[in-house]
């Protein structure tokens, strides 16, 4: 590997943040691309994100920042996407420069709407990256107690050990433990079915259902996940890691879960439009709901969980109606 690597996150969200947060223990330049300038010049200023994180304090002097995006992936020798996917194809539709060569690692968790592929699929099919390129950075860890430097940890998935040692030892420090997998698809599609596996136990938590209830809810949404990407890439894992039992149990019961608290709100009453409204961050299981049931339709997956939550989002039935039925078939 090449001496003085650049590392640069694209991004302007809590995630990105708290990414930026954990490089900045270990480096001494940091690339960061955000789409807003108006949040560039505040940082170099204020030294901390206005809109994300506000209580994390950077040294301006340690990052590269820039609005212009092809400017940071000409930067970049390894890209970190820390962009929701619901607004991913429109930057990457801004790149005029080469991906070639670049390692991309993607840290979202959310499938992209235009494409229906998971993020590592849509770099490789539709922006040419090689495979062996591509890395995903996942769970369990939330974006909030990265600030408050509590222990959290990441798992870090590459084709190639050498890169995911790589990118493990940028973020890794005292707050922050990883480990590596070459399960990259299967991560990824954990990292985006625990978003829904959130929002159904949201809805649970709005309607009125308990913690035994929620107890069934998410040990049969493991299982659920587990027959879900055995379809779609079938090989060893262990289900019971952290980034898939782990990484969907701290999804599923956090108050920082934001597709929880998305889902709270629905079971509560609130249209899907009047939610997404009262959230300030985009809450990706939405967006993956629609992906993933079709996925699970054409792959003949039994997913209940995943059926009840479309029709509550997509088909506008009633919540209550809906999770009365998922009862009687859950165990």
């Amino acid at each position: 590997m090449k001496n003085n690597v650049k590392i640069a996150v694209f991004g302007g969200g809590s995630w990105a943040t708290a990414i930026v947060k954990m490089l900045s223990e270990n480096r001494t330049e940091i690339g960061w691309y955000m789409r807003s300038a108006s949040s560039v010049e505040y940082i170099k200023e204020n030294k901390h994100n206005p809109k994300y994180l506000s209580a994390v304090e950077f040294r301006p002097e340690q990052l590269k920042l820039s609005a212009d995006i092809n400017e940071m992936i000409a930067y970049a020798d390894y890209a970190i996407f820390a962009i929701p996917s619901a607004f991913l194809k429109s930057e990457l539709d801004k790149i005029t420069v080469s991906l070639e060569d670049k390692i991309i690692f993607s840290a979202i968790k959310g499938i992209v709407p235009e494409s229906g592929y998971i993020v590592g699929e849509h770099f490789n099919v539709v922006m040419n990256v090689p495979f062996k390129n591509i890395g995903v950075i996942s769970g369990p860890c939330h974006a909030e107690e990265v600030a408050l430097e509590k222990l959290s940890y990441l798992t870090i998935a590459s084709k190639r050990k050498k890169q995911a040692n790589y990118m493990s030892s940028q973020l890794a420090s005292r707050y922050i433990m990883c480990k590596t997998t070459d399960d990259i698809v299967g991560t990824e599609y954990a990292a985006v079915l625990k978003n829904i596996y959130a929002i159904a136990a949201g809805i649970a938590h709005g309607l009125g259902y308990g913690d035994n209830f929620q107890a069934v809810l998410m040990s049969n949404a493991i299982r659920e996940m587990k027959r879900f990407i055995k379809k779609v890439h079938k090989m060893k894992r262990n289900i019971n890691d952290s980034a898939y039992l782990g990484d969907l149990l701290v999804t599923g019961y956090s108050t920082f879960s934001r597709n929880r608290l998305f889902g709270n709100m629905i079971g509560k009453g609130y249209t899907v439009k009047s939610a997404m409204m009262e959230m300030s961050m985009v809450a990706e299981g939405y967006y993956a709901t629609k992906s993933a049931q079709k996925i699970s339709l054409d792959k003949e997956a039994n997913t209940p969980i995943i059926n009840a939550v479309y029709e509550v989002l997509y088909d506008q039935k009633d919540a209550k109606k809906i999770f009365a039925s998922l009862t009687s078939i859950l165990n």
